[in-house]
């Protein structure tokens, strides 16, 4: 039986629900009314609470700001009926974890991760959009809170989760640059932890890519340049030669929750799935043969976004159009995890929804009454 932990919780006074238009929503720049804080003492993690979302004092001496101590999750909660439930908390707390022990930081007690979640999300269930492929992002993070500048893991901790609704993060098929000046990740690095100083080091070679007219980049390898990683925010998938095909996490790529939960579904609907090496050289041949018949991105933001065009070096390779009718198989993964989150599959088989109704976050609030 999981651990209850006591958690303070403080309703906002000024609700900024009402000001939100849910029709034009920007990816990641409207935020709900709370967010959860925990705080690490060196010893254990203390002082659990909901407060109202807003800014917090930092010290320009502060350890992340200097060595980048903070690591991030991201996930979605959706409602089944006008219950809200997330998709599949254990595997992100689990996540978040393997990322702290990489960046030397203190692990969360999973219970209490999913504890918090369910309350917030509880909390704050009216932000989480009706509208089809919109969903309520949730942002868990962790960063140093030490003060003072010598190279050194910090002792002292924040822990942060709050939320915000979102639409599509891409909203069109994305073309892809293959990037093979620029380096994501090196085995025994810190590629497979979702650490801050990935995300920053990836936005120079990613600028470079829309200037020069393309989405995103495609990551290869830091040997030798040849071998898929993959890309932006998202994991890749190919169907070629009659088999799905995903480059493997050996250290240097994240392993998605969204990858997991389309290799798991695949393998159901009796598909071969290859998680293998994958050269880009393998890639252009199956295109120039025909066989290439799909290429997707998957991730909690992106859930599945369609590639339009991949380009290497002076060749490009156009992908069949983005619809149904030439894109069956990810064009039903979509609408599947689509409707699934909403309770319109059955979950049954996977268990893969959690539920937040039963949370008690409204008995423990501090004020009677949030203004709206």
């Amino acid at each position: 039986m999981a651990k209850k932990y006591p958690v303070k919780v403080t309703l906002t006074t000024k609700s900024t629900l009402p000001s939100v238009d849910f029709s034009n929503i920007p990816f990641g720049k409207v935020i709900s009314d709370h967010m959860f804080v925990a705080d690490y003492d060196g010893k254990e993690w203390t002082d659990f609470r909901i407060v109202p979302f807003g800014p917090m004092q930092l010290s320009p001496a502060n350890l992340a700001l200097h060595y980048g101590q903070s690591i991030f999750e991201g996930m979605k909660a959706t409602k089944v009926g006008s219950e809200p439930y997330l998709f599949r908390p254990e595997m992100h707390a689990r996540r978040f974890n393997v990322s702290a022990e990489r960046m030397c930081m203190p692990t969360i007690p999973e219970d209490l991760f999913t504890q918090a979640l369910e309350m917030l999300v509880d909390l704050d269930r009216a932000w989480i959009p009706e509208q089809e492929g919109h969903a309520l992002y949730i942002r868990p993070l962790m960063f140093a809170t030490d003060e003072y500048f010598g190279v050194h893991a910090s002792d002292k901790y924040r822990f942060i989760i709050f939320t915000g609704p979102v639409g599509p993060y891409y909203p069109k098929p994305v073309s892809l640059w293959v990037e093979e000046v620029f380096t994501r990740a090196a085995q025994g690095g810190a590629g497979e932890a979702k650490c801050a100083g990935n995300y920053g080091a990836a936005l120079l070679p990613a600028q470079r890519a829309k200037m020069a007219g393309y989405d995103q980049v495609m990551w290869m390898d830091a040997v030798e340049k040849k071998y898929v990683q993959e890309v932006g925010t998202m994991n890749l998938f190919f169907f070629m030669d009659g088999k799905i095909v995903t480059p493997t996490t050996t250290g240097t790529i994240l392993r998605g929750i969204t990858r997991d939960t389309l290799i798991t579904i695949l393998k159901d609907w009796g598909y071969t799935v290859e998680d293998r090496l994958l050269s880009i050289a393998e890639i252009a041949d199956a295109h120039g043969r025909g066989t290439l018949v799909d290429c997707f991105g998957a991730g909690t933001a992106a859930v599945i976004s369609h590639v339009s065009s991949i380009t290497w070096r002076e060749r490009r390779m156009d992908l069949p159009e983005a619809n149904e009718a030439s894109r069956p198989l990810s064009f039903r993964l979509k609408n599947y995890l689509s409707r699934y989150r909403i309770g319109l599959e059955s979950d049954e088989k996977y268990r893969w929804m959690h539920s937040c109704a039963n949370s008690g976050v409204m008995d423990l609030v501090d004020s009677t009454k949030m203004a709206i």
